[in-house]
């Protein structure tokens, strides 16, 4: 996977090539180290302080708007429409088996212990099983669901908006960044008279970091577009933004101070240097085979159940381990036994009976997510 010859190193990606990739391997082990990330950061404690992990939840973001966006410009090039059936389908079978699966664990250890109402998960209850998990301002058991209350919004609004806008032959692409633009101020418009004032801030710069994923795949789609950053795929310029994105992980909390200690500032160059880092991970290099190593894939293929597991691993490490490197590397490896039995038992099995609801009803239809699914 690294470049054959000298010459190669400084051979860019062509959109040719791009365009018929229809996998790419990496991006896998980006959902890896984000998942690894925010756990070594909920219970390191001080020792990892200065890696700053929870941002690395914006990495899941901006990866999902490309991945999402990139599907759908695929499949109405392949099919000449975008299916929002097969896409609903897809999300459902995909995110809210395991999702519902671990809340009702949650919501059962925390009535055996006796602490379902003092634990506030009754509070949150309504918020949890609507999918309104970012508008819950205080702790409870099942806390870092939040992330895909911010998710499952957007994902009902923007692949509908790309179908509304397809009709549009000239100026597609600026029309569709327009409505999209629109449609995420409305749906963060929408949250606000639901949400605690403090809250909104941390709304609506999530929906940026969607947006910036959803803007790399549109311009990585079209030919000028991608002619534009194609300088940045050849294996050399990758390998260079690696590690900048390297160095800007560790200079979150200093950026963060030099802003005035305000985070959501942060987020929107996070993002933006994320999406730098997927454009180095689509393009040949040791970057992209860094992350498409076999440890970084076995990772990164259970990092949603990973993420979503890892309050219960916490509170199997708590009983032994105090916070530190060893709780979070002992955390995060009961986390990943759980996704690993998770991904045998509840994902793989609900994910194919998805696809066979979806070819039921449309059997000449080839899959479409074979792009390393989001989330």
């Amino acid at each position: 996977m690294f470049p054959a010859s000298r010459r190669s190193w400084w051979r860019p990606l062509g959109h040719a090539e791009y365009l018929a990739s229809s996998w790419f391997p990496g991006l896998t082990g980006v959902r890896a180290l984000a998942a690894v990330a925010v756990v070594f950061f909920h219970y390191g404690g001080p020792v990892v302080d200065g890696l700053q992990g929870w941002i690395a939840v914006q990495l899941f973001f901006v990866l999902s708007g490309f991945l999402i966006t990139t599907l759908s410009l695929r499949e109405e090039d392949r099919a000449g429409r975008i299916s929002l059936r097969g896409f609903y389908l897809r999300r459902v079978f995909r995110i809210m088996p395991v999702y519902f699966l671990l809340l009702a664990l949650t919501t059962l250890a925390v009535t055996i212990g006796g602490t379902y109402g003092s634990s506030r998960l009754a509070d949150a209850m309504p918020y949890y099983l609507v999918f309104g998990n970012e508008l819950v301002d205080y702790n409870t058991p099942y806390p870092t669901s939040w992330s895909l209350g911010v998710e499952e919004k957007f994902y009902l609004v923007w692949p509908a908006l790309l179908v509304l806008t397809s009709f549009a032959r000239s100026g597609r692409t600026a029309l569709r960044l327009l409505l999209g633009a629109s449609a995420v101020l409305g749906v963060v418009l929408f949250a606000l008279p639901l949400a605690p004032s403090h809250t909104w801030a941390s709304l609506s710069v999530h929906y940026c970091s969607l947006v910036i994923g959803c803007l790399l795949a549109m311009t990585l789609h079209h030919p000028r577009g991608f002619a534009l950053l194609r300088p940045l795929t050849s294996p050399v310029a990758a390998l260079v933004i690696g590690c900048g994105f390297v160095v800007l992980q560790f200079s979150v909390g200093p950026l963060t101070k030099a802003l005035g200690g305000y985070w959501q500032f942060v987020v929107p160059v996070y993002a933006a240097g994320s999406a730098l880092l997927l454009v180095a991970v689509v393009s040949p290099g040791p970057v992209r085979a860094l992350l498409a190593s076999r440890a970084m894939t076995f990772v990164g293929d259970r990092s949603y159940a990973l993420y979503l597991a890892q309050t219960g691993a916490a509170g199997v490490t708590g009983w032994l381990l105090p916070s530190g490197l060893a709780k979070a590397a002992a955390t995060t490896a009961v986390a990943l036994l759980f996704a690993c039995a998770l991904r045998r038992w509840v994902e793989q099995p609900a994910i194919a009976y998805g696809r066979k609801v979806i070819e039921r009803r449309a059997p000449a239809e080839p899959p479409v997510e074979a792009t390393a699914g989001a989330r």
